[in-house]
């Protein structure tokens, strides 16, 4: 009988809200301490502090200059190097576990999902969502390119993920708030939206997911090519017709495995499958009935 175990599901789940969560706090205890209020239970560090992209955007003067873009901190560029070395075993747990904003994205998709049932995140015809996926690289090289150059936070003016948690900040401006509009509606036709198209630290972080170490494998002998993992995956990625899946989108997730939606046990997973030919062996039994 198929099986199916929503653990891994729920656990996803409280760890996105926690993250969450706590950047929402974050952001408040900066705005209490702005108006000479103490913090709340964490403390009130700027949000560029605490986002490994940071590390990512000031990487070029860090190594050739030796000094930080304005804005950003020492601890952002210890988060890049923390983040890198986990989507290099793990993949972009990053992007599908802990960002705030692919969480906030995917929780709008549910929405999107009950009020079109059949047409979410398949609105895009599938070459022109192909070729828009390389957006993000491009996205990546203009900001780590044009940083460089300027000595300061270029992607700030179009950062959705700071307008969505400072929007009362006069740092955020115009741009971003129409970037985050943009990406919030979108979220309720298509599934993660920034993630797939634009986003310059999951571009990097799919780089990195195309030699993790520990890739997310199909067991052919027991697959019973139901197709379930296909259907969702948030990242429209096909997985039921290989064996190593290593695309550059995925977000390790984990919504595709056996322990969420795949119904056989050993089958879909970012463990060492152990191939026991189940199906030939089930088959066998019939027979010998």
């Amino acid at each position: 009988m198929p099986r199916k175990k929503n653990k891994s599901y729920w656990l996803r789940t409280l760890v996105q809200l926690f993250f969450l969560f706590l950047i929402i706090l974050i952001s408040y205890n900066h705005y209490r301490v702005e108006q000479g209020l103490a913090p709340i239970l964490v403390g009130s560090p700027s949000l560029h502090a605490i986002c490994p992209f940071g590390g990512v955007a000031t990487a070029y003067t860090y190594f050739t200059q030796g000094i930080f873009v304005k804005k950003i901190h020492q601890s952002s560029f210890t988060l890049m190097w923390l983040v890198l070395i986990l989507t290099l075993f793990l993949g972009p747990v990053f992007c599908g576990w802990v960002c705030p904003l692919g969480t906030v994205q995917e929780f709008i998709g549910k929405w999107g999902k009950r009020i079109f049932p059949k047409k979410y995140n398949h609105y895009i015809p599938a070459k022109t969502d192909y070729w828009l996926r390389y957006i993000r690289y491009f996205v990546l090289l203009a900001v780590v390119v044009l940083t460089a150059r300027e000595l300061t936070l270029v992607f700030l003016n179009f950062d959705p993920y700071f307008a969505l948690f400072n929007f009362w900040s006069d740092e955020v401006t115009a741009s971003a708030l129409i970037i985050l509009i943009i990406v919030l509606i979108s979220s309720l036709f298509i599934e993660r939206p920034w993630c797939k198209y634009l986003c310059p630290l999951g571009a990097l972080l799919g780089i990195f997911n195309l030699f993790r170490l520990i890739p997310l494998k199909r067991n052919a002998d027991t697959c019973i090519n139901c197709k379930k993992c296909d259907r969702v995956c948030p990242m429209n990625i096909k997985i039921s017709d290989k064996t190593i899946i290593r695309n550059h989108q995925c977000i390790s997730c984990l919504l595709c495995t056996d322990e969420v939606a795949c119904p056989v046990k050993d089958t879909l997973n970012f463990s060492f499958l152990r191939k026991q030919g189940k199906k030939k062996n089930e088959k066998a039994q019939e027979e010998n009935k």
